[in-house]
């Protein structure tokens, strides 16, 4: 069974910083493509970052390059995302998903390309 859960959220000030993490189990990271998404009530599930663990290779959307930053660790299975200098916006619940096809080259940022979905974590930033 294919489980991705991710960890890390939680309650932080604006100006404050967040690793989210999406532990990965059923799969090996390193044959997938793995995608960070988030998303507020009554909007679309918005792309947040993807990232090829076996070659590094990273995509961000234009809006989220600068305080986002996606890395990977093959041998504990894990992704993570790192969120800087937070915003109110930035309020949400994260998600991550791996995709085995060719999400990467075909479009990172669409999330109906993706196999497999955690069941989210949630960031609040207070203002």
């Amino acid at each position: 069974e294919v489980q991705l859960v991710e960890s890390g959220g939680g309650l932080v000030q604006a100006g404050g910083s967040l690793r989210l993490s999406c532990a990965a189990s059923g799969i090996s990271i390193a044959d997938y493509a793995i995608g960070w998404f988030r998303q507020v009530p009554g909007k679309e599930r918005e792309a947040v970052s993807c990232i090829k663990p076996s070659d590094g290779k990273t995509y961000y959307p234009e809006s989220m390059e600068g305080r986002f930053t996606i890395s990977s660790d093959i041998a504990k299975n894990t992704v993570y995302l790192q969120i800087d200098n937070l915003k109110s916006e930035d309020t949400a619940v994260y998600y991550c998903a791996a995709d085995r096809g060719p999400v990467f080259a075909v479009g990172p940022w669409m999330p109906g390309l993706y196999d497999y979905w955690g069941q989210g974590t949630q960031v609040t930033v207070s203002s």
